[in-house]
Order: structure tokens, then C-alpha cells, then sequence
């Protein structure tokens, strides 16, 4: 038996690190990482003092979009080791006390999926409709304007059936069909599968495209203004449109039901990717409130902008969560293996990534931390010849792509490809990351990586930072104000987000001034409170009405 799944609300204000297996680390020299080394770094994970880890899809594929492109769910590719080679990482990460999340994509198979090959067979075989086929119109043109988020339209013409097949994501990816059962069926008795193996949740890749409207409507157009680059690149006209009918169908609910209750049985909890920029939060609420849908959502508020986030931006969007999701659960991140790493992307300092990993901890809702955020590994810059994400070969060079973000973990400073690999890795190890490598961190006491150690530590400590609510919250300038408080704990969180020094007050009370370790400082007997660059302070309500 899984000790490790006792609590059923283990998710709730987890910590999360994502692994990105292709890029974490090699085991057997051919310059890709795999499932054995992950076993290997394990301990470092686990040092973090981390929840659970997050494993990006190992399921066998052709590799066309490295890994999401799944051609047989409950088996493991070669390239990343075998189904023995996972249950040592199950049994390992259980041992060091870490729950294991795998990444399921539901959403759409590899065109090599034995299902699909069936399904593009004929339009009468036993799976013809467990895809999203439709007939062109009377011109031959596709049946809507739908369009992929890959560039393009979202259809592709089959010879075979004469008939479109939807895709949403690359050419090779066709989108299942959630409105036949037997659809529904075969993706729980992949999670089924993979829970009685021992995992404990699931990262969900594109929840909220599972269904499609049946009857194929168009999309209407996107005004100028609301448009945004938050789940595509700038460039890609998937931004001109409002996703209505593509995708956020009412009835995807009715099946997340299904599978929470599955989950259910054994404790499980699952992450679910939101990819929309007009509703993001919103669908948050739709699929994390009540006890019968998915525990937790992944918001891309904090995972979006190329300017550091803001006290007012923080502030405007947790209010606005407040308001059109109450009930629901958010997971944020800062990064992660879609998007340029925050370091580079807000263009840190040291004191200043400190400052925003003190105030991720501090936020209400669960985290994920993807890996090498906790050595401050900045975006690598990868010439069009190394490039592999074919998401920058279709925007190149507007648009540069996914590999700055995905190049190897940086291990050993001195060593060879930084200690990930003896071979060349996949994609090249930027020189820098060698000085920032986890070796070196490890020796330096200012090093960030004994900081997020420091910042998960102190949340785990307070139960109101970890499950609270989150109230108070209030902008003045570069300063942001909010209180966390659960039974018998209130917490105060006051963060300058500037490069200069601020003067703020607080309020009456008995405080008592905590996370010293963390950078905290405390308030002048007259509540005056001076808060250097990037300075927080955090208060804590003295329950037994003692001066602090």
C-alpha cells in the first residue's frame, strides 16, 4: 500500500517541481535524459523539501512534438527507459517522501497511435468515430475556420476517408473524439492503469480541450484589443479568434467527474493545464469548484508578461479570481517547458528572484516549480541550427520556440555538459548554466537554491500560507499587502516589489514578525515599516496577546 496516499488533501497548497525527463538527466550516455536519471537526482528533489514531482510525458511516441504526441499510453518510450525503470522511480520518490504526477494527454493521440490508424482506415471500422472527423464543404475547403495553435488551419485532409480530421495542436496529433463513450471509457482505463501502478495524480495537458461542438460552428473574431499572447506566440492568428466552439465545451465537466471519482478511490489528485486566454480563470472555477471535479488548475497569470509582475497586477488578479472563481483551486508557476524562464523573461537580479520566490510561497493556491527555477537558470539562446521545437520552426525568428527553456539540467559546474550527460545532449548547454550549476549552489551560501529551500520550509510550517485564505489584499505604489489566515493563524504578507526602498505602515495589532529567515523584516513600535529592495515582511497575529 501507498503510505504516502493517506491524506486525501495532500495536494492542497503542494509544492510541486516539474521534471522535464528529456532534459533532466542521462543515464546511459546517448544524450537524452530518462527515467534512471531521474531516479539518480531524485535526492535533490526531495532536498527541496518539495511535495511531489511532476514528470513531463515518457508514454512511447514518434518524438514529433517530444512526447505529446502519445502512440501507446501505458507503455514507456525506449528513449526515456522502460515500465521497470518507472516503478524504481515510484519506489524511490516514495521512499524520499515525494508523491509522483505524471502528464496525461487526453486531448489528442500521435497519427501513429494504433487507434487513429484504425480510425483512418474507413468510415465504418469499430473506432471511425473515436476521432474528430467531418466531411469539407461543398468547395473541398474545411468544414470551419477553426485554427491549430500550431499555425494553420486545425484541419487536415485525409485521403483515405476523403474527409478533415481536427487537430488542434501539430498535424500529427489528431484530436480524440470525447463524445463517443468508448472514447471516454479507454482514456479512464489508461488512468486506471497507471494509479494501480502507484502513481498519485496526474498533470491533465489541455483539459479544456477534450470536447468540441458538435455542431462544427465558426468562431467568431477576436477584437484587436482583447487580444493577447498568453496561450499562443504574438504572431499566430489563433490569437484573432474567441474561442468558443473549438474547445471549453459545457459537457468536459461530466467527464472530469468521471475521472475525480476514479481518483478518489486511491487518493489522487490531478493538476489541469487551462489553455485559454479569455477565460482562463474563469474555467478554473468551472472545473476545480465542488468535490466532484478536478482539485487543482494551472494558471498561466503568473506564467505570462515580459515585465516582472507587479504589486497591482498580483492584486487585480486574485480579486478578480475571488470573484468569478470563490470555490476553485489554482496552481501557480513562474516557469515552465513552454514559456521563457522568468529569470530572463523579467530580467532578475538575485535579490529580486528571491523577492518573488519568498512571494510565490506566500500566495494562496498550490505551486510548481520547474526544474533548475531553484538555481535561477536564465532562457539559453539556441541558434536555428540546434533548434528541435517545431513550434519555433513554424515562427521563426518572431517567435524562437520552446528549446530555450527545455536545454539540460546543469549539475556538475565543471564537468563535461554540466553533468547531465558523456554524450551531447539533445540540445546544448549554455555556458552559463555551468556557473549556475547545482554543485556550485550548493557550496554558496547566497546561492537562490538554498533560498527556495528556506521559502517551501516556511510555508510548510504555517498552515495558513500552505490552505488559507487570502484576504486584505491591497496595492500602495510597489507595495503589496494581503493576509493569510486559517483556524487559529492570521499572517500578514507585505512585499516591496521595487528596487528601492519604501516606507509603509502597519495595522494595529499584535504582530509578531516571522520569516526572518526568508528576508523578512519587522515593524517600528510606532507600526512604521521600512522595507529595503525587494524586502518582505511578514507578520503574524499573536494569538496569545503578547508584544512581539
Amino acid at each position: 500500500m501507498n503510505v504516502l496516499r493517506k491524506d486525501p488533501d495532500w495536494w492542497r497548497g503542494a509544492v510541486i517541481y516539474q521534471i522535464y525527463p528529456r532534459s533532466f538527466q542521462d543515464s546511459n550516455g546517448d544524450g537524452v535524459g530518462d527515467l534512471l536519471g531521474i531516479v539518480r537526482r531524485l535526492p535533490h528533489v526531495a532536498s527541496l523539501g518539495v511535495d511531489a514531482i511532476w514528470i513531463s510525458p515518457f508514454f512511447t511516441s514518434p518524438m514529433r512534438d517530444f512526447g505529446y504526441d502519445v502512440s501507446d499510453y501505458c507503455d514507456v518510450d525506449p528513449m526515456f527507459g522502460s515500465l521497470a525503470d518507472f516503478d524504481q522511480v515510484i519506489a524511490t520518490a516514495h521512499a524520499l517522501g515525494l508523491k509522483v504526477m505524471i502528464d496525461l494527454v487526453l486531448s489528442h493521440t500521435s497519427d501513429q497511435h494504433p487507434w487513429f490508424k484504425e480510425s483512418r482506415s474507413s468510415r465504418d471500422n469499430d473506432k471511425a468515430d473515436w476521432y474528430v472527423w467531418a466531411d469539407p464543404k461543398p468547395d473541398g475547403t474545411a468544414p470551419n475556420n477553426w485554427l491549430s495553435i500550431f499555425g494553420g488551419p486545425a484541419w487536415h485532409w485525409d485521403s483515405r476517408r476523403e474527409q478533415y480530421y481536427l487537430h488542434n495542436f501539430l498535424i500529427q496529433q489528431p484530436d480524440l473524439n470525447f463524445h463517443c463513450t468508448a472514447v471516454q471509457q479507454e482514456l479512464l482505463a489508461v488512468a486506471k492503469f497507471w494509479l494501480e501502478r502507484g502513481v498519485d495524480g496526474f498533470r491533465l495537458d489541455t483539459i479544456n480541450f477534450y470536447m468540441h461542438d458538435e455542431q462544427l460552428r465558426d468562431n467568431p473574431p477576436l477584437p484587436v484589443a482583447e487580444r493577447n499572447d498568453q496561450t499562443a506566440p504574438k504572431v499566430n492568428p489563433y490569437n484573432h479568434q474567441r474561442h468558443i466552439y473549438d474547445k471549453n465545451h459545457p459537457k468536459n465537466v461530466e467527464f472530469l467527474c468521471k475521472l475525480r471519482t476514479l481518483m478518489d478511490g486511491c487518493n489522487a489528485a490531478a493538476v489541469g493545464e487551462v489553455g485559454d486566454s479569455q477565460r482562463g480563470l474563469e474555467i478554473l472555477g468551472e472545473y476545480t469548484s465542488g468535490e466532484d471535479r478536478m482539485q487543482m488548475s494551472y494558471a498561466f497569470e503568473l506564467l505570462s508578461g515580459h515585465a516582472p509582475l507587479s504589486a497591482q497586477f498580483i492584486a487585480d488578479t486574485f480579486v478578480h479570481l475571488d470573484r468569478v472563481a470563490p470555490q476553485g483551486w489554482a496552481c501557480w508557476a513562474y516557469s515552465n517547458h513552454d514559456v521563457v524562464r522568468h529569470i530572463s523573461r523579467w530580467g532578475l537580479t538575485p535579490a529580486s528572484a528571491k523577492a518573488y520566490a519568498t512571494l510565490l510561497m506566500c500566495l494562496k493556491g498550490s505551486v510548481c516549480l520547474y526544474q533548475g527555477e531553484e538555481l535561477g537558470l536564465p532562457e539559453a539562446e539556441i541558434a536555428y541550427e540546434d533548434l528541435q521545437d517545431p513550434y519555433g520552426k513554424e515562427f521563426w525568428p518572431e517567435f524562437k520556440g520552446r528549446d530555450g527553456c527545455r536545454t539540460p539540467m546543469a549539475w556538475e559546474k565543471d564537468a563535461v555538459y554540466a553533468g547531465f550527460s558523456t554524450a551531447r545532449p539533445w540540445l546544448p548547454v549554455p555556458s552559463a548554466h555551468h556557473r549556475s550549476a547545482a554543485d556550485a549552489a550548493e557550496l554558496d551560501p547566497a546561492a537562490l537554491l538554498h533560498h527556495y529551500r528556506r521559502v517551501i520550509a516556511f510555508r510548510k510550517q504555517h498552515n495558513a500560507l500552505r490552505a488559507g485564505s487570502m484576504k486584505q489584499i491591497e496595492v500602495q505604489g510597489d507595495v503589496l499587502r494581503f493576509a493569510r489566515e486559517s483556524a487559529g493563524e492570521t499572517i500578514l504578507c507585505i512585499f516591496n516589489l521595487s528596487d528601492h526602498p519604501v516606507d509603509t505602515t502597519v495595522p494595529a495589532g499584535d504582530w509578531i514578525t516571522i520569516g526572518g529567515e526568508v528576508g523578512s523584516t519587522r515593524p517600528l513600535p510606532d507600526h512604521t515599516l521600512h522595507l529595503g529592495p525587494w524586502q518582505p515582511s511578514i507578520l503574524l497575529l499573536n494569538p496569545g496577546g503578547r508584544n512581539g
